[in-house]
């Protein structure tokens, strides 16, 4: 590269002779005739047009040297208006070859003055055929940019511009003359020209093209709206490498842009509602469901997300739908993309809040319909937020935009999730609207399941509580405690239970029992065994007598069948009596000694008939233990009986202390999240 053709080079810029530059191309000649006629000048390219060497053709005159004889009068006469009147004659005259051919030259002819005033004729010609091609293509070249759909533009190595094509003035809105002399940034004072100065730049100092850039901005022409465009760029070189500028093309690919845009979107909500099918819903609990939607709106879709619901529908109250009027909300989950003075404006989860009609909240359970403010303003602050200082908070954490659409299912408006925006820079739109919609009515039903399954769980653990009997009356030789847990993962009533049973002379019944299925019947069954029990323990019969009585009623009880552990405790000759009907074996913890299954025939259930019952007496000295539960305390899926056993008599090994918090350890060390059967747990200790 030439010192000339360094980018920002100031003065004279040239290149070597021999380059191919446009009169290069053209093989312009230059001849010089003076007054006479006589040829005094002749350039080498002259040579080369006419084939008249300078030696052949200097000193002749040039009507006799290159004009043919039908030619001369006409030649005679041109050269004498250029000479005597001044006027330049430009045009295409036939010129004869050495070779004796006849040719078109397109000639410039011109008349010059010396200094002594003597008058010449110069002439500056070029093969006709040669022009018609320079022509031909510069015609081309200038329908191509200016018909081009592409913009089109070219900038010196100052990187201002110099040519602007009718399509780029279109997509800047800034005619070609505003554009000339000034560079990108002058002309788009709306656009962000710093990366593309530094690429234009890098451009014109590597010669590196830069192809299909993306690039998003506004320009005059649409102050109002992003576009995009792709563009490229490419250093433009003349002749000897000379470094010219760099040439842009600019297409517009805004529609193509906001089509790709919109299917990224279209994708992104499709896998936002995927995701809330898979994470809202896993479980039947109201306030764990409303947890679950919030997170998964929070920060895909809103920045702060709330899930507020009527206390009324919590209740279980249908007073119809409200049209006005204040409304009671409890507020279920809160959740916040990032630390945001917006989130403790909202009501923590748990707390009850009443909204008054005006407020936005209010009106989308009134109506039914979603709440949209894209922008919102002060005057909204104060129907979004419950109070003043509330709505300062919203205003302080830059809350821009809101939205709330109802909690609806099976008809009824449950009550609304609650969506802002303060770091997303977008206001909520209509398609934000449609996917918060999707996922409140997705999430809507699972809350409305939740909310019943609650509501039946409750009333069943009520049912079965209430069959059960109250804390364990005080007995003389023993100190008791029980615990009944129904389960975690079932709304049915189980028919797990226990039962204290004072009988004569002091002594003591102590049950466990298991009726199997869930259900009322099976609720039904256990309170009938609970009452045949406490009836057949009243007539001092042994354990094994008891529990034949037992079997005979289960079995005309609807095919149910039931486990029984039935055990008497005789305080004067410290020991207990048991039998079994298909149970797990107590654990008997001695003052000084390890804890042990205690070994009791096994029997079979109650309910299967022509059952044989054995009583076993066991030793219970002051201050022993006796542990009875139900199967639901340590059986598992995916662990052992046996090993399940195991860690009970260890646990039971190391709790020596109060009985109370022995049933509290151990519900705690053997109940799994979940669980889905009930439990019943009773521990009796020896005082003497």
């Amino acid at each position: 590269m030439t010192a000339g053709s360094l980018p920002g080079a100031s003065g004279p810029v040239g290149v070597p002779l021999g380059g191919k530059g446009l009169l290069d191309v053209l093989g312009v000649a230059a001849i010089v005739v003076d007054a006479r006629g006589r040829i005094v000048l002749w350039s080498p390219q002259a040579e080369t047009l006419f084939g008249f060497g300078a030696d052949e053709a200097l000193g002749r005159y040039v009507a006799r040297l290159i004009v043919g004889e039908e030619h001369r009068e006409e030649a005679m006469r041109l050269f004498g208006e250029v000479l005597r009147e001044g006027t330049a004659w430009a045009g295409t005259f036939p010129v004869r070859h050495k070779d004796g051919s006849v040719r078109q030259v397109e000639f410039r002819n011109m008349r010059l003055t010396d200094d002594l005033g003597a008058l010449y004729a110069l002439g500056i010609s070029a093969d006709r055929s040669a022009v018609e091609r320079v022509e031909t293509e510069l015609a081309l070249s200038d329908r191509l940019v200016s018909q081009s759909p592409i913009g089109l533009a070219v900038l010196d190595t100052d990187l201002r511009y110099v040519l602007v094509n009718p399509t780029l003035e279109r997509i800047d809105g800034v005619p070609a003359a505003l554009h000339i002399g000034r560079r990108v940034g002058d002309v788009l004072p709306l656009f962000d020209t710093g990366v593309v100065a530094a690429s234009l730049r890098n451009v014109l100092a590597t010669g590196t093209p830069l192809l299909d850039r993306p690039v998003v901005g506004r320009t005059p022409a649409d102050p109002d709206h992003d576009h995009s465009w792709s563009v490229s760029f490419y250093r433009l070189e003349g002749a000897e490498n000379r470094v010219l500028g760099v040439a842009a093309s600019v297409i517009d690919v805004t529609e193509r842009h906001r089509a790709d845009s919109a299917a990224a979107r279209s994708r992104r909500r499709l896998a936002l509602i995927a995701d809330a099918s898979a994470r809202v819903g896993t479980t039947l609990e109201v306030e764990r469901t409303a947890d679950e939607l919030a997170s998964v709106v929070v920060p895909e879709l809103a920045d702060i997300a709330a899930v507020d619901v009527l206390d009324s529908v919590l209740a279980l109250r249908r007073p119809g739908a409200p049209e006005e009027g204040p409304e009671l909300f409890r507020a279920l989950a809160v959740k916040a993309g990032a630390l945001t003075e917006a989130l403790p404006a909202a009501d923590p989860p748990g707390a009850v809040a009443m909204y008054g009609a005006d407020r936005l909240v209010t009106r989308c359970v009134h109506t039914g319909l979603p709440v949209l403010v894209e922008h919102v303003g002060p005057g909204d602050l104060a129907r979004i937020a419950r109070n003043p200082e509330a709505a300062e908070l919203l205003a302080r954490a830059g809350v821009h935009s809101y939205l709330a659409v109802p909690l609806i299912a099976r008809g009824e408006v449950l009550g609304a999730l609650d969506l802002k925006r303060d770091r997303n820079a977008l206001p909520f739109d209509g398609d934000d609207v449609l996917l918060a919609t999707e996922l409140a009515a997705r999430a809507a039903v699972s809350i409305d399941n939740a909310r019943w399954y609650q509501s039946v769980r409750n009333s069943a653990v009520t049912l079965q509580r209430s069959l059960l009997p109250g804390a364990p009356p005080e007995r003389t030789g023993l100190e008791i405690a029980a615990r009944y847990q129904p389960a975690q993962a079932s709304s049915e009533v189980g028919g797990d239970w226990y039962d204290v049973i004072p009988l004569a002379d002091d002594k003591t019944a102590l049950v466990v029992g298991d009726v199997m299925g869930s259900g009322i019947d099976a609720a039904a069954t256990m309170g009938r065994l609970r009452t045949a029990t406490c009836a057949f323990a009243d007539l001092d019969l042994s354990p094994a007598q008891v529990l034949r009585h037992l079997d005979r009623i289960t079995a005309g009880l609807e095919h149910y069948i039931a486990t029984c552990l039935f055990v008497v405790h005789d305080p004067v000759l410290g020991r207990c009596r048991i039998a079994n009907a298909g149970h797990l074996p107590p654990v008997r913890v001695p003052v000084d000694g390890p804890a042990e299954l205690v070994k009791v025939p096994p029997g079979l259930p109650l309910g299967v008939g022509g059952a044989t019952f054995r009583t076993t007496r066991v030793p219970l000295r002051p201050g022993d233990r006796l542990v009875l539960y139900t199967d639901g305390l340590v059986e598992t899926r995916d662990e052992a009986i046996d090993e399940r056993l195991a860690v009970l008599v260890g646990l039971l090994d190391k709790a020596r202390g109060p009985l109370e918090e022995t049933c509290d350890e151990l519900l705690r060390a053997l109940r799994r999240p979940g669980a889905a059967d009930d439990v019943a747990l009773l521990i009796a200790r020896s005082t003497g």
